[in-house]
């Protein structure tokens, strides 16, 4: 079980490191003050949540729990900053990429509650994270769609 548990909780540890990496990246890159703000909060959360997974692996018997994100979150970070520079730090494309890593997040917290014999104390948090994961994901979703409209109501 104790395996288990911590090659999960070492492979969510990587997507919120890419997370908050990624968000990092975006809070520089766009030039709303506004969404610098959340990047910068959804970035310190993923931060947070990646220190209590490393406890909880910690506390499985894991010695040193992962400390550094995946090679694909460093390409889609890399993504992030070519987009950016491409599209002049377009909002609406900013927005866009974060929701793609956000859906990768949301999708390792699902097959991580799917692994059948997580202790209970695991499944609780990943529940109260996954959750937060899901809420972050839909407002980037929602602020993404309202700069698309904005952009079609400005282009009549």
């Amino acid at each position: 079980m104790s395996n288990t548990t911590t090659s999960v909780l070492n492979d969510l540890i990587q997507i919120l490191k890419d997370g908050q990496d990624g968000f990092r990246a975006a809070a520089t890159d766009v030039e709303s003050a506004e969404l610098k703000t959340l990047f910068s909060e959804y970035s310190q959360q993923r931060g947070k949540f990646a220190s209590e997974l490393q406890s909880m692996a910690r506390s499985f018997g894991d010695p040193d729990p992962e400390q550094t994100g995946s090679v694909a979150g460093a390409l889609h970070r890399g993504w992030i900053d070519l987009k950016a520079t491409v599209t002049g730090r377009d909002s609406h494309a900013i927005l866009a990429e974060c929701e793609r890593g956000e859906d990768s997040a949301i999708a390792a917290y699902k097959k991580a509650l799917e692994t059948p014999g997580m202790p209970m104390n695991v499944v609780d948090a990943l529940r109260v994270q996954g959750a937060a994961v899901k809420d972050a994901h839909d407002n980037v979703r929602d602020r993404r769609d309202a700069l698309a409209a904005e952009s079609t109501l400005a282009a009549k």
